[in-house]
């Protein structure tokens, strides 16, 4: 049977009506399923990092990669040796005797192949004390490291939660030495950076309020409640509260002239006066502000209500500022570590001082040198015979070990961001030449 060609081929007002149908029914069957019409807008979105959490590019990815490398050889070269704990590890160690804000920061992962819990670290020095309890000795020990740490909350407005947290801690030294040490080589680090801001410190003790809330015999909830006043800088409820405890003359004291180091003492009670302990750290601070004011001709300010680390910190602690912005770059100060060896079961704290920094908050204050980024000529790379090739890759191999960033184009549009020279082919030789 034969089949006329215009019989085989349906009229164009049914190929209208069919089309029209299998639009509707494909509008239908896209509404139906409402999550295929966000999908794009998903894709997008798929793309976008949390708050706190940021790509760092470019030159500023250089730019950080370069102030570890320096920083780390500072320290090293002051005889810290450097390690590099894991990322994660369970909490019975990870947390153990941490703070409530650790803990808070700390996200919480559970591992696949025991079942227990795990923690991502939100800070390196937990990690610190349990390397130096196993491999520290008995002796001083001195310890330095640079890694990434992830939090759960940032700190602070437009704060990160993924700093690249650079430090260094001093195991096995209860002297006003070890912090002294760790000053000068904090300052060290920093004069050998080209920084456009200085650096501000102001310093604690929390040992002078720990001492008066011990001989006051103050209770958990009232320690807590001077603690908040003090952050809050409340002076007006703070009089009216100390007016109501044991020696409420000197909390108050320390509220209204604590920033007053040289006159402090004077102004606290006769039983405050005669404390050894209070009388010790006053003379830590004093002795330490001299050496930061002589030494490194740094500003220094005072403050001994900062309890922000009350129930991790000792005695001495310090915040160091880089011109008005209200967050610290480093964080430093006393606290305790643990016996190591086979001396881990007495329960003994080992004396330990230290400091960390966001290595992420100096981008914005330092520069590098200006690169010198150097393009190969594609069309004289595109014709050379095999033994000049051989000299331009000796070439670019002397100028990549002077530190030049040297590209060979593998097409005519491939050219680096910011190109300052070209390697071109003249008079039968390769000649660097400035764009």
């Amino acid at each position: 049977m034969s089949v006329s060609p215009d019989s085989a081929k349906p009229s164009q007002s049914n190929m209208t009506s069919q089309a029209a149908a299998q639009s509707a029914n494909a509008d239908t069957a896209f509404n139906s399923m409402p999550y295929l019409s966000h999908f794009s807008s998903d894709v997008a979105n798929s793309w976008l990092l949390p708050d706190g959490v940021v790509d760092v590019l470019f030159e500023d990815a250089h730019k950080q990669e370069v102030l570890r490398h320096q920083l780390t050889k500072q320290l090293i070269a002051h005889g810290y040796q450097l390690v590099n704990p894991p990322m994660i590890e369970f909490t019975e160690s990870l947390l153990s005797g941490a703070s409530e804000d650790l803990k808070r920061q700390t996200f919480k992962i559970i591992d696949q192949l025991t079942g227990r819990l795990m923690g991502l670290r939100a800070d390196i020095t937990p990690q610190i004390l349990r390397i130096d309890a196993h491999h520290g000795g008995t002796g001083i020990a001195r310890y330095c490291y640079a890694g990434d740490v992830i939090h759960t909350l940032p700190s602070g407005l437009f704060g990160s939660r993924t700093p690249l947290q650079l430090g260094a801690e001093i195991f096995g030294c209860a002297s006003l030495a070890a912090d002294i040490e760790l000053i000068d080589v904090l300052f060290s680090m920093v004069n050998t950076l080209n920084m456009s801001a200085a650096l501000h410190i102001d310093l604690g003790h929390v040992a002078i309020f720990k001492r008066l809330a011990e001989l006051a015999e103050l209770s958990d909830n009232d320690t807590e409640h001077l603690m908040h006043l003090y952050a809050n800088k409340n002076l007006p409820e703070l009089k009216r509260v100390c007016q109501s405890i044991a020696l409420g003359n000197d909390f108050y004291a320390l509220a209204r002239f604590g920033h007053d180091i040289d006159n402090l003492l004077v102004k606290l009670s006769e039983t405050a006066q005669q404390d050894t302990q209070v009388v010790t750290a006053i003379d830590e601070l004093q002795r330490l502000k001299t050496h930061l004011q002589e030494q490194w001709q740094c500003p220094v300010s005072i403050d001994v209500t900062e309890l922000s680390g009350y129930h991790y910190h000792t005695g001495i602690v310090f915040n160091g500022y880089i011109n008005s912005e209200t967050q610290p770059l480093v964080r430093g100060g006393r606290f305790d570590g643990m016996q190591s060896g086979n001396q881990l079961t007495s329960n003994q704290p080992r004396e330990a001082t230290g400091f960390s920094m966001d290595v992420s908050r100096l981008l914005a204050h330092t520069q590098l040198e200006s690169p010198i980024i150097v393009l190969v000529d594609y069309q004289a790379l595109s014709n050379v015979n095999q033994e000049q090739m051989q000299i331009l890759l000796q070439q670019v191999d002397s100028l990549r070990q002077q530190g030049y960033r040297v590209t060979m184009p593998l097409d005519i549009a491939d050219r680096p961001v910011g190109m300052t020279h070209c390697l071109n082919f003249v008079d039968n030789q390769w000649q660097l030449q400035a764009v």
